[in-house]
């Protein structure tokens, strides 16, 4: 079974990440060194904590396998363990993307893989 990891963005980063093929990440990822991501049960709290503030926001699905050696999963946030990734995101690399109204992450708890139902688009 793929294992996915999952990154919050603003809709205009998204449209950006398109546009240019890759994701070299945030200020805040490029000032850590590496782009930060989250297990699914994670997406929610750190939507609230990073992310308040922002405009309409997409999350993203990656194959955490396919990124290989440069994801590294490491304590952050409590000592929970958060996927790190060492490297540019291709796009290729993201599975499925969808947009998150009103910060409701509940479709999470009930699939925390990306399926049809649960409005995600596939991207390959």
């Amino acid at each position: 079974m793929t294992r996915y990891i999952f990154r919050l963005c603003s809709a205009d980063d998204w449209t950006a990440f398109q546009s240019a093929g890759s994701f070299a990440g945030s200020d805040a990822d490029r000032r850590d060194g590496f782009i930060h991501f989250s297990a699914a049960a994670q997406v929610a709290e750190t939507a609230a904590k990073h992310y308040a503030e922002a405009g309409p926001l997409v999350l993203l699905a990656a194959d955490a396998d396919a990124l290989g050696d440069a994801l590294k999963w490491e304590p952050s946030r409590g000592g929970a363990l958060f996927p790190h990734l060492y490297a540019v995101l291709p796009r290729a690399n993201v599975v499925a993307w969808r947009a998150v109204p009103d910060r409701d992450f509940a479709f999470l708890a009930r699939s925390p893989q990306p399926t049809e139902a649960e409005e995600w688009i596939f991207t390959r």
